[in-house]
């Protein structure tokens, strides 16, 4: 690629990065080409149509994710997992417009990487005492998908909020006695409220 079509690129992805956080995947690529400084015939070229454009910037924000798992798990003290825990919910947070996206279009198989990093990031935490031998996998999910709800209540009004939602949920996945008895959320009901949420 020349020099000033990978210039084009570059911009065009961190513009679509931009215009998709803060308006959604509704808008059309003009918006795209605007925000870039280009015009819609360069983003085109780059990129046939949207479906093309959005899958670059959730595999980059998927590449991100899973250098970061890797990082938080090579500290290897069993805080990683908490440090990975913030990183995704900011992600989450930073690419709040197509963030679904990221869920619904890595598709089967491809996410196992992420997944595989996760349960390590798990196991490590429980055998270092960092997170209470009873919190299980689903219930990290389900607290990553409060913070998303959390912020798209508090928007710009309270936009740290989730932080705080966070801390005092990340404390209780901490504590000694387990602050409840009930049992938790598994793996096949995990993928069955994703099915659900996907159908609508």
């Amino acid at each position: 690629m020349r020099r000033d079509a990978a210039r084009n690129q570059e911009l065009i992805l961190r513009s679509a990065h931009e215009v998709f956080s803060e308006l959604g995947t509704d808008v059309g690529l003009d918006v795209v080409a605007s925000r870039a400084g280009v015009g819609v015939g360069t983003v085109y070229r780059h990129f046939p149509n949207k479906e093309l454009l959005l899958s670059q910037l959730v595999n980059s924000m998927y590449e991100g994710l899973v250098a970061a798992a890797q990082e938080a798990l090579a500290r290897g003290d069993g805080t990683g997992l908490e440090e990975f825990l913030r990183l995704l919910s900011r992600s989450l947070i930073d690419h709040l417009g197509y963030s679904d996206r990221f869920i619904s279009d890595l598709g089967p198989g491809v996410g196992e990487q992420l997944d595989s990093l996760f349960d390590q990031l798990l196991t490590q935490a429980k055998t270092h005492r960092t997170i209470n031998d009873s919190a299980t996998k689903g219930d990290l999910q389900i607290l990553i998908w409060g913070v998303r709800g959390v912020v798209a209540v508090s928007g710009s009004v309270a936009p740290e909020a989730w932080e705080r939602f966070l801390d005092i949920h990340l404390a209780g996945l901490r504590a000694a006695p387990f602050p409840s008895v009930r049992p938790g959320t598994d793996a096949g009901q995990i993928k069955r409220m994703l099915d659900a949420r996907d159908k609508k």
